[in-house]
């Protein structure tokens, strides 16, 4: 897959036969004179994982709190399940770089929150939240508060905040930057399992090309301001060959080399 040079193309259509959760249809957004997106357009996959990686301030987490309904386009539409998206709602869930826990709260008090938002009694929600915490390597920790907690186990009450509310999309800001590169690769493992697992949409963004293929079903590489998308990449079935062996697998090496040199040029 020759990428010597990225050039703006049209993105490539989901297959007919995967359905998509997530609709990005000429989006723009301006913010007074700075032209942050242009007329983007992108189809995220129902049940599968797509990242969204370029160079820094290509707009990425602009289009996530797009999606999430946090910012209002300039322009265009987003789709989640066939509903407009106009605000934030019960179908998506956001996952944040800096954690954004309640510092006064326990671990299972942190866990629940959005669950108590929605009106979920307190036997149900604990329930729920226990099953999440155990999910995310936490177990025994429930009574913790965040600053007990290192940074690696902070995010792993993030994202079980995020899986506990049952949202069909879950949105994730660069989730792993803040963790050390030890941590960081047993969340891209675990992240794998939670993708194939729990059946729900993921949209992540990252500045790491190797996590981006690492993790994803499906990569969209941004241009640089205004971000339009230039390339839709969908790698083969690499990863089923064992979360021990894709970073070996000659493929893998090949995307990572090839969107390394496409993005070359855009970096500083």
């Amino acid at each position: 897959m020759a990428m010597s040079q990225i050039k703006e193309v049209t993105p490539l259509p989901v297959a007919e036969s995967i359905e998509s959760a997530v609709s990005v249809r000429n989006i723009s957004k301006n913010y007074g004179a700075v032209e942050a997106l242009r007329d983007l357009s992108l189809e995220f996959p129902k049940g599968q994982l797509t990242s969204l990686l370029g160079p820094s301030g290509c707009g990425k987490t602009t289009l996530l709190k797009i999606i999430a309904g946090l910012l209002e386009p300039t322009s265009g539409e987003v789709f989640v399940n066939g509903q407009p998206v106009a605000s934030p709602g019960p179908d998506r869930a956001f996952v944040f770089q800096d954690f954004a826990l309640l510092p006064w709260a326990s671990v299972l008090k942190n866990v629940t929150f959005g669950l108590e938002m929605r009106g979920v009694g307190t036997s149900e929600r604990e329930a729920i939240a226990e099953k999440y915490i155990k999910d995310v390597g936490l177990a025994g920790f429930e009574h913790s508060y965040p600053h007990e907690l290192s940074g690696g186990m902070r995010q792993r009450v993030g994202l079980a905040r995020a899986l506990a509310v049952d949202a069909d999309v879950l949105l994730m800001d660069e989730p792993f930057s803040a963790v050390d590169e030890q941590t960081r690769r047993k969340f891209q493992e675990d992240l794998l399992g939670l993708v194939q697992n729990e059946n729900k949409t993921f949209i992540f963004v990252t500045h790491s090309i190797e996590e981006a293929v690492y993790v994803s079903d499906q990569i969209a590489i941004l241009l640089p301001r205004p971000s339009r998308v230039s390339e839709v990449i969908r790698p083969s079935n690499f990863r089923d060959k064992g979360v021990d062996n894709i970073r070996r697998d000659p493929e893998y090496l090949d995307i990572v080399d090839n969107i390394w040199a496409s993005l070359r040029s855009y970096v500083e």
